[in-house]
């Protein structure tokens, strides 16, 4: 071993030319894991550590459409310092009227905030709004042009601004927005007189602990304490739910795509290595002829291999872990919270492991297979390929593949859909593989062309010691992965475009009294005729039992059980809503006066195993309705109407206190107006343009869609590398090829067209593969990682494809040029 360790080192000293490919692969496989790994872990930490920041408390109690009651309040006071924050949507707008905004508006007690702190700009009248003044967003006040010192309307109220917000601490936690933050006192509020009976606001006391008991317990006894009332309990350790699982969700994409560059650059790394002990064919035979052993040679080049490869995953791992340092500071006030700048050894392990495993299973063969030749064969094999590696080593590089899927399904968050990604990477490579293969076999069975380029590219796909093989698996990959990128960003951009018809309201209009409902419709009609109005009654309910077992009892909620998830948006109704389809049972018939009936979503019912004839338990405002599916639908969401899970029949909720929706729908030019008409008339009412919130959603999107681009440019390099890797692999052999073509008086530009026909019958070949592969590697991110609905712009895709096919062309003819230019005499005194 000591004598294996000085040959090696005294080898390296030459430098490592031949080893760069594996250096490249190995960097790009290993920084793409550890740099996702490290931010997923980076951004959870954050919202660890800030976890009662962001929640607001140790432990949350939140309802919808009321407060607590004394006795509520009391109870909570029990286990410490309470404090009370109501939010809701509302209006906001300039004294003049001409302008107005969407605003989250909420109303926070003198206690809070219970942990953080309630910053504002420089500038600022008072450190805190109180009474009937307000602190604003900067994104309001740049909208509506407002400076501190002004007022503006809010509901039936004029709050003064005292100053832009400058940290909001709980503003994560409350989850998504669909406008800026206006903050005011709860006196404030009531004097907008935006709370009422049915308006849609949502209740949150925080409560900061006395003792320090098990959170999650206390949090878990609440929620089984006060289910019946509706209440949704959230402690320290799950705030920003919303957002872990998304960050959860994104990470686990991440981490496949950074695995997919690992495989690849697996492959890359076995390239490198063939071509690198290809080169030294002469010193290896010296070595065998000098007596050295099989092992002897085995332990030399694998303690290089080991070298390298050590040091390639050390660099990996020292920019992947300043991927959360380089993310905070690129995407700014993108991101939700700023990464947590430390080191976590965690991701960085799995990393490294990941590395060392790839580097054993591809590059143990070639290897085992160069320390097992004779001096005699390796003289005589200029071109000729190694033979097929030993069971035992193919044990070895078994166990390693084991490894790594075990690896990858072990720190899986689903690890179902690890499992499911890997045997798809590995039917891709198998059949790819295989491809290549019967395209050497069908290229030997070919009759002979007449053309001399057209048979000399032919006779190429399969000679001794062609690459076709690996040119297909390095080819297809690159392909494969070109319209895999292709499908997910076009389907994340189709998303927003199809989702939303040419028919689409203008607006959605909230919060309208049950006795202003017929007012709202003359004052818009009044001021566009035209306008189309369709306006449905809406309340809060949360479903309490299930066939008579309460939720509470059910454990663990069904997948897709969505309606039992906390309250929800319930409506009643004597006609069945445009988009909505009847998938069993009948509806009611228009004028139904009896027992309460209610007609379900299809998927709820099918995770519930719920058909017409079962029974239901619904609280609405504390009440518990027993109520009997009468039938189930199907909702087409893409109407941009109003849908909702649960509809009842008219008779059960008409004497609850409740608010309206509606969509209206009026020529573009009118919007104007008829949002000075709504705003002026009824204070009360949220009115939403339909175009900010796409504007919303297409920016979350297109971080998204960042984030995408950004992880699989690491895994495009990498299959960039390989291709690189096998048409390095096969220089020598297309060297010599060159030179005696030469020798028979071909021209260069013989020669590279030869090469052009043999590389574009390679792209032709394995382009419909390509394409059926990544589709489908993209349907399965799409509908089972971000669960979204299957929607790409296949143009683009074939656009993809077809730039990808003639990039790749490219790559292997630029590879090509160094053969041109060999000069016969020196190569052949060389080969």
């Amino acid at each position: 071993m000591k004598t294996a360790w000085a040959l090696a080192l005294r080898d390296l000293r030459g430098g490592l030319r031949g080893l760069r490919l594996l250096i490249i692969c190995l960097f790009l496989g290993v920084a793409g894991l550890a740099g996702v790994g490290s931010l997923s872990q980076a951004i959870t930490a954050e919202l660890d550590s800030r976890g009662r920041e962001i929640l607001g408390g140790d432990i949350e109690m939140r309802v919808a459409q009321r407060s607590a009651d004394a006795g509520e309040r009391a109870a909570f006071a029990r286990y410490g310092a309470v404090s009370e924050t109501i939010k809701m949507r509302a209006m906001v707008s300039r004294l003049d009227a001409e302008a107005s905004v969407l605003a989250e508006l909420k109303g926070v007690d003198d206690g809070w905030p219970l942990y953080g702190t309630f910053t504002l700009a420089p500038g600022a009248l008072t450190a805190r709004p109180a009474g009937l003044n307000a602190a604003i967003a900067p994104a309001l006040a740049e909208r509506l042009s407002l400076r501190v010192g002004d007022s503006v309307r809010v509901g039936e109220t004029k709050l003064r601004i005292i100053g832009l917000i400058d940290d909001e601490p709980d503003r994560v936690g409350e989850g998504f927005t669909l406008g800026p933050s206006i903050i005011t006192s709860l006196q404030g509020l009531e004097a907008t007189r935006l709370v009422q009976p049915g308006s849609l606001y949502a209740a949150r006391y925080r409560i900061r602990l006395n003792a320090n008991p098990d959170v999650q317990a206390l949090a878990d006894q609440l929620a089984d304490r006060y289910r019946d009332a509706n209440w949704e309990v959230s402690d320290r350790s799950n705030a920003a739910r919303g957002l872990r699982r998304f960050v959860n969700q994104l990470s686990q994409f991440l981490i496949l795509v950074g695995l997919t560059a690992l495989i690849v650059a697996g492959i890359g790394v076995g390239n490198g290595v063939s071509s690198w002990l290809d080169q030294r064919r002469p010193g290896i035979a010296t070595l065998k002829i000098l007596g050295a052993s099989s092992r002897t040679i085995f332990q030399i080049y694998l303690i290089q291999i080991a070298l390298v490869a050590t040091g390639a995953i050390l660099a990996g791992l020292m920019v992947g872990a300043a991927v959360p340092a380089l993310v905070g500071q690129i995407a700014g006030d993108a991101l939700p919270v700023q990464p947590k700048f430390a080191l976590f050894p965690l991701p960085l392990l799995v990393s490294a492991a990941y590395g060392l495993l790839a580097t054993l299973l591809f590059s143990l063969a070639p290897l085992a297979r160069a320390g097992e030749i004779s001096p005699a064969a390796i003289f005589r094999a200029r071109i000729e390929p190694f033979g097929l590696p030993r069971w035992r080593v193919l044990l070895v590089m078994s166990a390693a593949a084991l490894g790594i899927a075990a690896l990858a399904i072990g720190t899986a968050r689903q690890p179902l859909l690890s499992a499911g990604f890997l045997a798809g990477m590995v039917a891709i490579f198998a059949l790819l593989a295989l491809v290549g293969r019967l395209v050497r076999r069908g290229a030997r069975a070919l009759p002979r062309p007449r053309r001399p380029l057209l048979r000399l590219a032919i006779a190429n796909l399969h000679r001794p010691a062609a690459q076709t093989d690996r040119l297909i698996v390095a080819l297809g990959l690159g392909l494969t992965l070109f319209v895999m990128l292709a499908v997910l960003q076009t389907n994340l951009a189709n998303q927003i475009e199809r989702t939303i018809p040419a028919s689409a309201p203008n607006f959605f209009a909230l919060d309208i009294s049950t006795g202003d409902i017929d007012r709202f419709r003359a004052a818009v009609r009044g001021r566009a005729p035209e306008a189309v109005i369709d306006s449905v009654p809406s309340l809060r309910g949360s479903v309490v039992a299930v066939r008579g077992v309460r939720v509470s009892d059910i454990k663990p909620i069904p997948k897709g059980a969505w309606i039992l998830n906390g309250d929800r948006g319930l409506t009643y109704s004597a006609k069945l809503a445009e988009g909505n389809e009847i998938i069993a049972g009948q509806w009611w018939p228009a004028d139904y006066a009896g027992p309460p009936l209610i007609s379900i979503e299809e998927q709820a019912a099918e995770a519930l195993s719920l058909k017409p004839g079962d029974m239901m338990t619904l609280s609405v405002l504390g009440v518990e309705i027993d109520a009997r599916i009468a039938s189930t639908r199907r909702i087409n969401w893409e109407t941009m109407g109003f849908n909702f899970g649960i509809v009842f029949a008219p008779g059960a909720l008409e004497g609850a206190p409740h608010s309206y929706m509606a969509t209206i729908t009026v020529p573009d030019a009118r919007e104007t107006e008829v949002n000075r008409t709504v705003i002026a008339g009824f204070p009360s009412v949220s009115l939403i343009r339909v175009k900010d919130v796409v504007g919303q959603v297409s920016t979350i999107f297109g971080q998204l869609a960042t984030a995408i681009r950004a992880a699989a440019s690491v895994t495009l390099a990498a299959g960039i590398a390989v291709l690189v890797g096998a048409i390095a692999a096969s220089r020598r052999a297309r060297l010599y090829d060159a030179v005696l073509l030469k020798l028979l008086g071909a021209s260069r530009r013989q020669i590279l067209a030869a090469q052009a026909i043999e590389y574009a019958l390679l792209a032709l070949i394995i382009s419909g593969l390509a394409l059926a592969a990544g589709s489908a590697a993209g349907w399965y991110i799409v509908t089972s990682i971000f669960e979204m609905k299957w929607a790409p712009d296949w143009a683009v895709v074939f656009a993809t494809l077809l730039v990808g096919a003639i990039g790749t062309l490219g790559i292997g003819l630029l590879g090509a040029l160094p053969t041109l230019a060999a000069r016969p005499a020196a190569a052949l005194r060389t080969l």
